[in-house]
């Protein structure tokens, strides 16, 4: 089983529901789904999703109950964020939902998110070591998979949420447009990032779930410790 802690938006909010319709799958259900199409087999099986701890199986000793509370206590603790507007871009091959502008933010939730859980993470194995192509990293980022188990966390970070996989370039207008269309009634508009879920894998390669949604403090005088 790996855990992970995630952005997403409620189950019944309307970018949830465009999300879901636009994968083929809900990760609040549990419920089968149908095989999804290749453009979004990826993004579908991790659910609709901003990752801000990503995946990892639990520490020896750490149970799911136990990382679980944690994650409400955190919740409660810490300030939601504000998206000013949302965009559709393509980041390398793949296109995705991203702020307009770097929300300072948001990013200091993603970084209290990553410090916060780093004690329930068991330590990569040689083979999830292996998976992140280590040789092809930079020395930051590969120093950030060493230290954090990822490669992509503090300045490394860039908020995400993930629509396709990867989109070849003499394909890449024409996804792009069918995007626009689906996609247009939140882009260009704010999104509060207002939650933090528990999402599970709970075997390798399964579908990853939401296990629960925890609203993050909307009182001004809360901010990240």
């Amino acid at each position: 089983m790996r855990a992970a802690i995630y952005f997403t938006p409620p189950r019944d909010a309307p970018l949830t529901r465009l999300a879901a319709a636009w994968l083929g799958r809900d990760a609040f259900s549990d419920g089968p789904a149908p095989e999804p199409a290749p453009l979004v087999a990826e993004p579908a099986r991790y659910g609709f999703h901003a990752t801000m701890k990503p995946p990892f199986r639990l520490a020896e000793g750490r149970t799911l109950d136990e990382l679980d509370e944690a994650l409400a206590d955190f919740c409660r603790r810490h300030r939601r964020a504000e998206i000013a507007q949302l965009e559709l871009r393509r980041i390398g091959r793949f296109f995705a939902l991203v702020p307009g502008a770097r929300e300072p933010a948001l990013h200091a939730l993603a970084d209290e998110t990553v410090r916060e859980f780093e004690r329930f993470r068991a330590p990569l194995d040689a083979a999830e070591l292996a998976r992140r192509a280590p040789d092809r990293l930079t020395v930051r980022q590969r120093q950030h998979l060493d230290r954090w188990g990822y490669p992509y966390v503090f300045d490394e970070f860039r908020f995400h949420m993930t629509l396709t996989g990867p989109v070849a370039d003499e394909d890449a207008a024409a996804v792009e447009a069918r995007l626009q269309e689906r996609f247009a009634p939140p882009v260009g508009r704010p999104l509060a990032v207002d939650g933090l879920a528990l999402f599970v894998e709970p075997r390798p390669g399964e579908p990853f779930r939401v296990h629960a949604l925890h609203s993050l403090s909307s009182d001004t005088a809360t901010s990240p410790t």
